[in-house]
């Protein structure tokens, strides 16, 4: 195949490619694109003649419409393409704004908790002209996804980050604790607990968070959760309510509960690491450099109150 026909491809054909792959018809893909039916086929079949292959099914009738393994391949780099020009566009614009305009930021819960609240006051103070949009959710390899389509300038995530276009920079290291309910036996050992005496407990765990993995490798044993939230509240008043206990990082936790009792693991489980991530290849604006500068700045003031605290 002559390389100078793919030279034909535009943006618009591997769009409707994406649109027809969605929504499983050219009626409802064309609805979705803003354009005629037979508008998305002409960009169907003009794509399909510029690569030599049949990319998409056309079963006819109520049937659904689909990729053809041709397809499907064409459609993963199209959609790396489509976030790309995203995320130049994100940058064109964040160059022409200067040090105004509008920065993205991912958050997640605990983040939300203890860190930002400081940031952004700091932050407001020097940078005045520069609007903070959050968008928050409970997994950071979601938040990384929206970094890497050009829908958020920067996120805070926990290191390692997921596979990605990605640099970011450590923050803080925040040690996973035990919390267990106020008079249960392992409060009143002087020793840490067990491995063994982990694994025997009912346990609250997290949904979403991506160290319930690590945390099992770590500790060599197969953990017994029965219950799961994706609420630091929900997980610690479930605690000090007798339903379980809870392997947690130090930073979700509100302190001066009575309910609870918090145990230093030691070294049996690795800290988690929480860094602030964005898109390596995309241009970050003076506001975005000085927005970590000054998270740096406070994570390295709050790193003393994660330390374990001395018996």
């Amino acid at each position: 195949m002559e390389p100078d026909r793919w030279l034909g491809i535009e943006l618009r054909h591997l769009m409707a490619l994406e649109a027809v792959a969605r929504e499983g018809s050219f009626g409802r893909a064309a609805k979705s694109l803003g354009y005629t039916q037979s508008a998305v086929s002409q960009q169907i079949a003009a794509l399909e003649r510029i690569v030599g292959a049949r990319l998409v099914d056309r079963p006819g009738g109520p049937r659904p419409v689909s990729l053809t393994e041709a397809g499907e391949l064409l459609l993963r780099h199209a959609e790396a393409i489509v976030a790309r020009l995203a995320a130049a566009q994100a940058d064109l614009t964040a160059l022409a704004e200067g040090e105004g305009g509008v920065l993205r930021v991912g958050i997640y819960q605990s983040v939300g908790q203890r860190i930002l609240p400081e940031l952004m006051r700091r932050y407001a103070a020097a940078w005045p002209r520069v609007e903070i949009a959050l968008t928050e959710s409970a997994s950071d390899a979601e938040l990384l996804g929206l970094v890497e389509r050009g829908e958020l300038d920067l996120t805070f995530a926990d290191l390692p980050l997921v596979d990605g276009p990605f640099e970011a920079v450590e923050l803080l290291r925040d040690p996973y604790v035990l919390i267990v309910p106020a008079g249960s036996p392992l409060a009143e050992r002087d020793t840490t607990p067990s491995r063994r005496d982990i694994a025997a407990l009912d346990l609250i765990g997290y949904r979403s968070c991506r160290s319930t993995v690590r945390i099992e490798g770590a500790l060599r044993e197969r953990l017994h959760f029965v219950f799961r939230s994706d609420h630091n509240g929900t997980v610690q008043g479930l605690v000090g309510a007798g339903v379980g206990a809870a392997l947690v990082p130090r930073l979700t936790l509100e302190p001066h509960d009575e309910t609870i009792v918090e145990l230093d693991l030691g070294p049996k489980v690795p800290p988690r690491l929480i860094a602030v991530a964005w898109h390596r290849d995309r241009y970050r604006t003076p506001a975005a450099e000085a927005f970590v500068e000054t998270a740096l700045g406070v994570c390295g003031e709050l790193q003393g109150e994660t330390e374990p605290v001395a018996a």
